[in-house]
């Protein structure tokens, strides 16, 4: 599969568009957040 095919989503936090990677396979559906930077900033 192409990387332009792949899924993507908007960062909650910076409003970015992210894509889908292998590490989040399993929990794609619970990803909210484009890194873990953005994660624990959520709150500001």
């Amino acid at each position: 599969m192409k990387k332009t095919q792949l899924p993507t989503k908007i960062c909650k936090v910076c409003k970015l568009s992210f894509s889908w990677r292998k590490k989040w396979e399993r929990v794609w559906d619970d990803v909210q957040y484009c890194s873990e930077r953005c994660r624990r900033n959520k709150n500001k």
